[in-house]
């Protein structure tokens, strides 16, 4: 990056801007090729490898920066880093079409491999390939939305692939151990969230080595810790329950 005269010009080389109008002007901020899409999907997490710089400009392309109460009027603040995190979530990307082609296509894929990352088929617990899961997805038409993150896409993937295809969450297989004097009434309440209980115990305490999605893990987390007032225990066992071998349709 070189600064030259005058001092409100900057200028940057391999930018990927974003773009926002607000206030009636148009602020735009420089970002690194690719980086701005990982931090929209959420595969990114630190900001300082997305921006070039927290200048907030009104043409990047000229090195020309914003001036100061420009900033104020229309975002409230002269924080040039919230501007760009601001810029960053909502604004607009400028990218190629064939850029933004390869960015769609490799969100795609992340998808898809989160998908088969957390499920499995039902009826005989094995995992689905990444490649199978992606066929899947085209099957279904499902379109990738650049401004959301891939994890979230990929609850949404599994949601609609329901509709066509044997796919649910691997479940997580959990033990717990609550003492005696809770068990009962703590029981009753756990029912609806366990999946399969596959073995259980009770002398001085009630001991259970239980299946269940995913998605109950913290509500059953702090079930037994508010019940028990701390003195109940659950452990994973394990993340997922699978069997050996890659599932075919």
């Amino acid at each position: 990056m070189s600064i030259f005269t005058p001092t409100n010009q900057i200028r940057l080389t391999n930018v990927a801007v974003v773009r926002m109008k607000k206030g009636g002007k148009r602020f735009e901020i420089a970002c690194y090729k690719n980086k701005a899409m990982s931090w929209r999907s959420g595969a990114e997490k630190d900001v300082e490898e997305v921006l070039q710089t927290h200048s907030v400009f009104v043409n990047v392309s000229k090195g020309q920066t914003a001036k100061k109460d420009d900033l104020v009027k229309a975002f409230g603040t002269d924080d040039q880093t919230e501007i760009c995190k601001l810029i960053l979530a909502k604004g607009e990307l400028q990218v190629s079409d064939r850029e933004r082609q390869s960015q769609l296509e490799s969100m795609f894929r992340d998808i898809a491999s989160i998908v088969a990352e957390k499920c499995v088929n039902p009826n005989t617990k094995r995992p689905y390939t990444v490649g199978l899961i992606e066929r899947a997805m085209k099957d279904i038409h499902y379109s990738v939305k650049p401004n959301r993150s891939t994890k979230q896409q990929a609850l949404e993937v599994i949601r609609q692939l329901k509709e066509t295809m044997e796919i649910q969450r691997a479940h997580m297989r959990l033990r717990l151990v609550v003492p005696a004097k809770e068990a009962k009434r703590l029981k009753e309440k756990l029912k609806p969230l366990l999946q399969v209980v596959e073995s259980e115990e009770f002398d001085e305490e009630l001991e259970m080595v239980c299946l269940v999605d995913p998605g109950c893990y913290r509500e059953i987390d702090e079930l037994i810790n508010c019940e028990t007032k701390g003195r109940g225990t659950l452990e994973v066992l394990s993340l997922k329950d699978v069997e050996e071998g890659d599932e075919t349709l």
